[in-house]
């Protein structure tokens, strides 16, 4: 059964790392048994310009990061990158990550986590 969520219809909250995120599909959020299972979630987050999400990682989650506006700089482990629109990220399991806006307007990103995202499975390491 299709199930479709809306941006304007979420409300957003900010997660342990400092980003502003709306959960526009996850399952503590929308109807039991609709949004696959229970097995991933899916939001929308966005980082000011200047600002950055702390170093953080996730014991148990995969997350992928994909720009839909802005530009920033990718912190995964040891390494730093440019990321701008259209860009996509892989973050595994364990993995220390941040990403700060280094642009002048908003950077936007989906961010897709498997299992859904969780404050308990978020480690702040700064």
């Amino acid at each position: 059964m299709p199930f479709k969520s809306s941006l304007d219809s979420v409300e957003a909250y900010i997660t342990r790392d400092g980003s502003e995120i709306r959960e526009l599909l996850h399952p503590s959020v929308h109807p039991s048994g609709q949004v696959m299972r229970g097995v991933q979630s899916l939001a929308e987050a966005r980082v000011a310009p200047g600002q950055k999400t702390l170093l953080h990682k996730h014991g148990r989650t995969e997350e992928i990061y994909h720009i839909l506006e802005g530009q920033g700089l990718m912190q995964c482990g040891d390494e730093q990158f440019s990321v701008t629109l259209g860009d996509s990220i892989l973050i595994q399991p364990g993995q220390a990550h941040c990403i700060t806006n280094n642009g002048s307007t908003m950077l936007r990103f989906l961010c897709c986590c498997a299992p859904p995202y969780s404050h308990d499975d978020t480690d702040v390491l700064e």
